[in-house]
């Protein structure tokens, strides 16, 4: 963009303030118009001729003349949005002014002594007024910026496109100007889809950018324990005070939910015409995602006025939903036709990746499928309405499939473990509703390349065998989501009506590998496995045995392992031994003893990260009791919490104590806690919970079937399994059972831990997204640490 003259006088003007050790005058119009109405420099170019050592220079030697450089900046931005922005030379101020402040900002927000700065006031910096100095009219920089920000977003001629029919009316007058006629992009209560226009695409991509370095301030502040601490830049963008958060909020919402790469339906389109729309989108979601960071564990919601609403939000049923009005958006949306629109949308993106998969190139692959899983996430938790229309049609897995695609594409790669963990959470997430278990039973016949054994069967076996391909070939660094998806799987459990010969063998072998003594004595937890992968196989047994005789076959087919369980040697001697051999033990997870069929065709093997790459590191998330609170589903469906009041004392002799919760803390009493701080198993311990192993209702039909199948194999000399299958598919186990349990579901819940989660993994995929300009690269963050693999 910028010629070589341009460039020049910037970089002059740049040196100029470098080695001024006099403050310069705000009023010095001659030196600060160097830097913005001059020149065409692209942000390319001012991150190139603005280096970091530079910004920090003048930091510390004349923060003086870095006060007044924000302060200038920002008093163009908002003279550019009071008058319209209407001559090219006023666009391109605004611009020159916005890249530079997404240039400088990141180093302010890094030195603590400055993050007040923006947020003080800057006396004569009044709202529009040049005249005297009216206290109650000067803003805050901070302030003065975002609206100014908003203001330009719906700027006619600059970022939308004008109504105006004649160019004599030229002024659409700014302030007058109804920005709920100017949304971006069809979709959410807005039905007219606005002429593509990529001059402004570029421009609202460069202003979101600045918005987004804005809210950036959270980077440079610590993880803290508690989540109340607010971004006072999303919440006063999010506010009342900004009167284009309404159109902002559809606006960057339908961009996301109706962009399609593939061309607009012409295969290979990309390859002939540069999509300047994906930078919009991709800037749009980020943009999303940070607005919607909002606890809503703590969410206690002052009145907003409704009326501002328009009638996609009026949703009379719903109180007054928090103050962040994003969120309160986001919250109220009802239609059926919206979800559908947004649902549609999300699939849509997230299914792209695995479009590549068939005809290599023949769209473009996007890189924003974090982003868009941390969209649905919110939506699912600020929007039940939203989340029981997902679940209402198997729509919802054409959100599942991506996401099995992407968890076992990543379950490799140590730079990929955040990924990973959103997508198990969404499926937690989901797994707690009825309908979803339900839902899995549908065949799965969509064939994406993926590195999983072959099998024929439904949804619910893509998930299991998905989830045994994780758990024996993902890295070390997985083990904190085995109870996760283990929960998912009992969540589920009690709905699937027929499981395949492989899936059923790969939840067999996942009980051979967690049952193996020397795994069981080797930490505190790891019998909490076996009870999941137990309560996996009662459920299925008691509720929907007929139908499932593969399952039954791999039971009786392993009969031992559940002998063996019941058998576990509890004496000090048996333990020390089983702790011996671990010591010689190769992995955890030895993948010898699962049949592993050939890979599906065309499938690639899930590959580590590439020596080097970046990742930023993650807070621990919850355990599993935090994470999720238990209920138990009603004869008539519906769900009782069991969850005791206080979480202090539990009810003795309640049925929560039959699961696997007994509390960390009586663990620790029953197990010897070494000098080292080591764990060490003791026989008390392992006493304690092997009396509760829910091992009655297997025992029993182990008990009934097996001499019945060993009967049929010697009577007709059978070594073949269709006969033994032919038998189970019309036995039947009514009344030879003991009573069939309640069904136990383990709802997430939200909790401080996983907002700080979601909070450090969407920044940490922010900065490493942002690479062109690095808008963040080797600056002072404090939220996470940025780490090579």
């Amino acid at each position: 963009m910028g010629s070589a003259d341009s460039k020049l006088n910037f970089r002059k003007a740049v040196i100029q303030l470098t080695t001024k050790t006099q403050p310069v005058e705000a009023t010095d119009d001659a030196f600060w118009d160097q830097f913005w109405a001059d020149t065409a420099t692209s942000v390319q170019d001012v991150f190139a001729l603005v280096p970091a050592a530079e910004i920090r220079a003048v930091r510390e030697e004349s923060p003086s003349n870095l006060a007044t450089l924000c302060y200038k900046a920002v008093e163009k931005l908002v003279q550019g949005a009071e008058s319209g922005c209407h001559s090219e030379k006023e666009k391109q101020i605004v611009l020159n002014c916005s890249r530079l402040l997404t240039r400088v900002l990141p180093y302010i927000f890094e030195d603590p002594d400055w993050r007040g700065f923006f947020w003080s006031t800057v006396p004569g910096a009044g709202r529009g007024e040049q005249g005297e100095d009216d206290d109650e009219n000067a803003r805050p920089l901070a302030e003065s910026l975002l609206l100014a920000i908003a203001d330009l977003l719906f700027c006619p001629d600059f970022t939308v496109q004008s109504h105006r029919r004649s160019t004599v009316d030229l002024a659409e007058d700014m302030h007058s100007l109804d920005s709920c006629e100017y949304i971006w992009e069809a979709g959410v209560g807005f039905a007219h889809s606005p002429q593509p226009n990529y001059v402004h695409d570029m421009n609202r991509t460069e202003l979101l950018k600045l918005l987004l370095t804005c809210f950036s301030e959270a980077m440079y502040l610590p993880p803290a324990p508690d989540s109340g601490s607010t971004n006072p830049w999303v919440q006063f963008f999010c506010s009342t005070e900004n009167r284009h958060a309404l159109p902002l909020f559809t606006s960057l919402l339908n961009t996301v939910c109706a962009y399609d790469p593939v061309g607009y339906g012409i295969p290979y389109n990309h390859l002939l015409f540069s999509d300047y729309r994906e930078p919009l989108v991709e800037e749009a979601a980020q943009v999303l995602i940070v607005t919607l960071d909002h606890d809503s564990a703590s969410s206690a919601s002052p009145t907003v006025d409704g009326t501002t609403t328009g009638t996609a939000m009026d949703d009379v049923d719903q109180p007054p939903g928090p103050e962040n009005l994003f969120v309160n958006y986001l919250s109220r949306i009802h239609r059926e036709e919206d979800f559908q629109f947004i649902l549609k949308g999300i699939a849509r993106l997230l299914s792209n990746p695995l479009l590549q998969t068939y005809l290599p190139n023949s769209t473009k692959k996007i890189q924003f499928h974090q982003e868009l899983l941390v969209l649905f996430w919110k939506l699912c938790d600020f929007n039940k309405k939203f989340l029981f229309f997902v679940l209402k049609s198997s729509d919802v897995l054409d959100i599942l499939v991506p996401i099995l695609y992407f968890l076992n594409d990543a379950r490799a790669d140590q730079s990929r473990v955040g990924l990973m963990h959103i997508g198990v959470f969404i499926l937690l997430l989901l797994s707690g509703e009825r309908n979803f278990g339900v839902r899995l039973n549908k065949p799965y016949s969509v064939r994406v390349p993926m590195d999983i054994p072959v099998f024929t069967g439904t949804h619910a076996d893509l998930l299991i065998v998905v989830f045994h391909k994780i758990i024996t070939s993902g890295h070390q660094r997985l083990q904190p989501l085995f109870d996760c998806l283990l929960t998912i799987v009992v969540n589920v459990s009690p709905y699937l009506k027929s499981l395949s010969m492989v899936a059923a063998n790969k939840l067999l072998h996942l009980l051979e590998a967690f049952s193996t003594t020397w795994f069981l004595f080797s930490a505190a937890q790891n019998h909490h496995l076996v009870f999941f992968l137990l309560e996996v196989f009662n459920n299925i047994i008691q509720y929907q045995f007929d139908g499932n005789s593969n399952l039954v076959y791999a039971i009786i087919r392993k009969r031992s392992v559940f002998h063996q369980l019941a058998n576990l040697p509890t004496d000090p001697p048996a333990i020390h031994k089983a702790l011996q051999r671990r010591r010689k033990a190769p992995e955890p997870l030895s993948r010898t003893s699962s049949q592993e069929g050939a890979s599906m065709e065309g499938s690639r093997p899930a590959a580590p990260a590439e020596p080097g790459t970046l990742k930023t590191s993650l807070v621990a998330t919850p355990g599993i009791d935090k994470l999720t609170e238990k209920s138990q589903v009603s004869e008539d469906g519906t769900l009782r919490s069991l969850e005791p009041a206080p979480p202090q004392s539990s009810a003795d002799g309640s049925p929560a104590e039959e699961e696997p919760s007994q509390t960390w803390r009586e663990q620790r009493r029953l197990s010897s806690a070494s000098a080292s701080g080591q764990w060490s198993p003791t026989s008390e311990w392992v006493l304690s919970w092997k009396a509760k192993l829910p091992l009655q209702t297997i025992m029993r039909l182990l008990q009934v079937l097996v001499p019945q199948v060993e009967k049929i194999c010697i009577d007709k000399g059978l070594t073949d399994e269709s006969e033994i299958l032919r038998f189970l598919q019309h036995g039947t186990l009514v009344g030879l059972l003991p009573v069939p349990h309640p069904i136990l579901i383990r709802k997430y819940q939200a909790n401080a831990g996983t907002a700080m989660w979601f909070r450090t993994y969407m920044w940490g995929v922010i900065y490493l997204r942002n690479v062109d300009p690095p808008v963040w690269y080797d600056t002072d963050v404090k939220l996470f640490e940025i780490q090579r693999v």
